[in-house]
């Protein structure tokens, strides 16, 4: 099943109060929030580029992808390095909270609660309330990821 929930293990982390989740499978590692480059030519949705170790890591305004309130990247953010199909990017998060395992049992489809959540691969409910779990194959658009690569070259 596309978007299906492939890892048991998620990765849970804050924007604006609100907690969302990811594979742990997909995640290479959280770093703090650091000074980043401006990307020319890249899409809005791209804060610009982390160097990590000698790798160039596109950064992506997730606050803008969930069309929440915009604010500056502070030393208390957390940067959540992951692999998406095409290359790795780094989400800015407001922090990492906690790995849990999940039963699947406990993933609704996205689709049963509201349409248009083609972004997300499920929605959970654990003691610290609900829990949106995304898809990284979806949170780029196909145009984005071609500037990106572009922008990047």
């Amino acid at each position: 099943m596309e978007g299906a929930i492939v890892s048991t293990h998620l990765l849970i982390f804050a924007l604006e109060g609100q907690r969302y989740a990811l594979p742990v499978s997909a995640v290479v590692r959280v770093v703090r929030a650091a000074a980043l480059t401006p990307l020319p030519k890249a899409p809005e949705i791209v804060l610009g580029i982390l160097d990590l170790q000698g790798e160039i890591i596109p950064v992506i305004n997730l606050r803008k992808r969930f069309r929440l309130p915009e604010r500056p990247i502070g030393c208390d953010d957390q940067f959540l390095v992951v692999r998406t199909s095409n290359f790795p990017v780094a989400l800015a998060v407001d922090n990492t909270q906690e790995v849990v395992q999940l039963d699947p049992d406990a993933v609704v489809e996205p689709e049963d609660i509201v349409r248009g959540t083609d972004y997300l691969s499920g929605v959970t409910r654990n003691e610290g309330g609900l829990v949106l779990i995304h898809d990284l194959d979806t949170l780029l658009f196909p145009d984005e990821e071609q500037q990106i690569a572009k922008a990047l070259t």
